[in-house]
Order: structure tokens, then sequence, then C-alpha cells
């Protein structure tokens, strides 16, 4: 307690400093599983694509991101067990902080696609066993972590092949694949519309203090109805952008004016992305944040329970945004153009497939990996063309980032728990 009293300004200090830079490596290594379709496929520059990003992430970290912040904060390590040690607490969540954007930066300069869920459970399992008790780890939820680690992309791989699938059925494989295209996009849009609005209202408003009533009988169905009138308005606007394309004959490429159509909406499944992406991986920097604000605020009283206040989403949601400016595009290029060739029609698929995996992931707490996620639904794709279509190599090289991710958290973690307990003590 009297670590706590002494030098809680300097913690709350570091936190916020450790806190952003971690914002900072997810936005400059792993927003590319955003984005990287969109720009691989040819639907978006480069710029077009780090525009989207930038808006789209900071909405969904800021008014998604509050459900998985308190699984990374709470729901791993017993904070029962530091109760007369809460510098104990402090030190590891620092560590953990320091060592995963450590790692990220690392990564993102040699422009390696790695894992921010790897490197943050990772890094806080770490410190946890080494520095405070094998006992302290919550190893059921830990485990439920890590199976969502393979949960997440054979789901993503599963729904982006259904979706491929579905459209070649009725919109590449038609008598007139242009006319069905514009028939049938819109209702893709909608699907978009609907599933961004109905985790931003079940899951994210509460974390802003705002709540939605229309007396229908649940927050569930409240929320449908506005999810589907959202919906129908992004239908809408897409429909309108779409006036614009004509279908021009083309022998040489029979679907290019389908596939610009897909462009239309690959601009909302980006959206879709960027959204789900900060809803969810916003948690791996501000989770130990609010584990650290708020027991230093206490006074070293470790809570079980508590309220992640706004201001620390928007260090999470403004770090991921500079992350991305800065060193995003490395990472954008790798995975948009060397795992697979893709085409709008095929980028939609996976990216509408991912997103939606890592929605309901947001949804319901799990901090599942976004990078598994959006291989799974490459993958997927690459299925349903057949597997000569995937660059295995590069797939396997990712496979190993992912494989070294694990152990190098940790272990970055566990040295840097033990040099802030030599400075500030026990």
């Amino acid at each position: 307690m009297e670590i706590i009293a002494q030098y809680g300004s300097i913690f709350l200090i570091m936190a916020c400093v450790f806190g952003f830079f971690m914002a900072w490596g997810i936005g400059a290594n792993d927003v590319a599983n955003a984005m990287g379709t969109s720009v691989g496929s040819k639907a978006l520059t480069l710029k077009q694509a780090i525009i989207i990003a930038m808006i789209f992430e900071f909405l969904g970290a800021y008014f998604a991101g509050g459900e998985v912040t308190s699984t990374i904060r709470k729901g791993i390590i017993d904070a029962q067990v530091m109760n007369d040690n809460p510098e104990l607490m402090v030190y590891g969540m620092l560590s953990a902080l320091l060592a995963a954007g450590t790692w990220l930066m690392i990564a993102s300069i040699k422009g390696w696609p790695v894992s921010t869920t790897h490197s943050i459970v990772g890094a806080i399992v770490g410190f946890a066993a080494v520095g405070i008790s094998v006992d302290a780890i919550y190893w059921s939820n830990v485990g439920s972590i890590a199976a969502s680690w393979l949960v997440s992309p054979l789901l993503a791989g599963a729904l982006s092949y259904g979706l491929f699938m579905s459209v070649k059925v009725f919109i590449l494989d038609t008598d007139d694949p242009f006319r069905q295209a514009k028939r049938n996009i819109p209702i893709y849009m909608w699907m978009v519309g609907f599933m961004i609005s109905m985790v931003t209202l079940l899951k994210g408003l509460s974390h802003v203090g705002l709540t939605l009533d229309l007396g229908l009988g649940s927050k569930f169905a409240d929320s449908a109805l506005v999810s589907a009138l959202v919906g129908v308005a992004v239908a809408g606007l897409g429909t309108f952008m779409l006036r614009s394309i004509k279908d021009i004959p083309d022998e040489m490429h029979r679907f290019r004016s389908v596939e610009q159509v897909f462009g239309v909406l690959m601009v909302f499944t980006a959206c879709s992305m960027a959204f789900a992406h900060g809803s969810n991986d916003v948690a791996n920097a501000v989770g130990p944040l609010a584990a650290i604000v708020s027991t230093v605020q206490s006074g070293g009283e470790i809570a079980a329970k508590s309220a992640v206040p706004w201001w620390i989403l928007l260090v999470g949601g403004v770090g991921i945004v500079v992350g991305l400016i800065t060193y995003g595009w490395r990472v954008i290029m790798t995975v948009g153009s060397e795992i697979t060739e893709l085409t709008p029609s095929r980028a939609f698929a996976a990216t509408l497939g991912a997103s939606a995996t890592v929605v309901i992931a947001s949804g319901t707490g799990l901090p599942i990996s976004t990078t598994h996620t959006l291989v799974g639904a490459v993958l997927g794709v690459g299925f349903a063309r057949g597997i000569g279509a995937l660059n295995l190599g590069v797939i396997g090289s990712i496979f190993m980032s992912w494989i070294i991710t694990l152990p190098a958290g940790a272990t970055l973690a566990i040295i840097f728990f033990f040099i802030f307990k030599g400075i500030f003590g026990t």
C-alpha cells in the first residue's frame, strides 16, 4: 500500500505511456488484418484504406471495446492473490504492456503480421506464473482464450467459404452476373450495417453511459429493430453508389464490371472489419491500463469489478490511429498481396467472414486473435477456389510468427517485471 501511495502518480503516467505504446503497436501491426484484403484486391488504395481505418478503428475501440477489456483486465489472473501486495499487480500490468508493445514494434519494423492478442495474453501469463504464482492464473479462462485462437479461424473460414459460395451461386455462375450483382449486393450491405449496429447497441453504448429503450420489452429487440433500420440505410447508400457503375463488356475479363460492383461493397466491409478489429483488439492495450488505474486510484485495493473510464478507451483508440498512420502500411502490404491473389469478390467474403467472427467474439467478451481470424477467412476463400490458389510458404511463415509471439511476450514481461520490482521495491 505504501508503494502505491508513494509512487501512484508515476505509475499512472507510466501506465498511460505504455498503454499508448501498446495501442500504437496494434495500429502499426494488427490493423493490416482489417485493411490488407481491401488494399490487396485493389478495391481501395492504401491512402483510402488508412483513412477508413482511422475512423472506424477508433469508433470500434471507443463504442464497443469495453466488453473484451474486462476479460483482459480481470479474467486471466486472480487479482485477490495480490491483495497484500497490490504493487505486484501494477508491476505486472506495466510489464505486460511494455513487453507486448516492444514485440509488436520489432514485428512491425520487420513487416511481420503477428498476433497482438498472443502478445498481451502471453505477457500477462508470463509475469503472473514466474513473478507471483502459478495458482494466480485462471487456467480455465486461459484455456478458453487459447481454444478461441483455434476456433476463430475455423469459424471465420467456414463463414467466408459460405459467403463466397453464395456469391458464386447467386452472382458469378448466373447467366447475367452483372445484373445479379447489382440486385444482390445490397443484401450483403444490409448484413454489414446490421452487424456493426448490433454489437454497438448491445455492448458498446453502456461503456459510454448511454442506453437504448424503445419499449419493445428487451434490449435485444430494441437493438435488432434499430440495427435493421441501420442496415436498410447502409444498403440504400450502397445502392445509390452502385448506380454509376455500368456493364462494359470485356472478353478478356468476363467479371470486370462485376468486380467493380464488389469494389463498392468492399468499402462497407472494410469499415466493418476496422470497426470489429478496434472493438476487440483495443482491449489488449487498455485492459492492463484499466487494471493499473483502478488499483492506483483506489489506494491499492484490487477491485474484482470496476467500470472502465471513458478516457482509457480514448487513449487506446488514439494510439491505434497513430500506429496505423506511422507504420501500418508495412504489414498492410504483406497481408494484402502475399497470402493469396485477391479480387474484390474474394476479399469481400474473407473480410465479412472475419469481421463477423470478431464482432461475435467482441460481443461475448472473448479476446480472439484477429490475425488468426483473417488468415482463416482467406484460407476459407482459397479452399473454395482450390488449394493451389494459396501461397503456402507465406502462410507457413505466418504460423511460425504466431508460435514465436507467445514465448517472446512472456519472456520480455518476466524481465520487465523484475526490473520494476527492483526499482520500486515490494
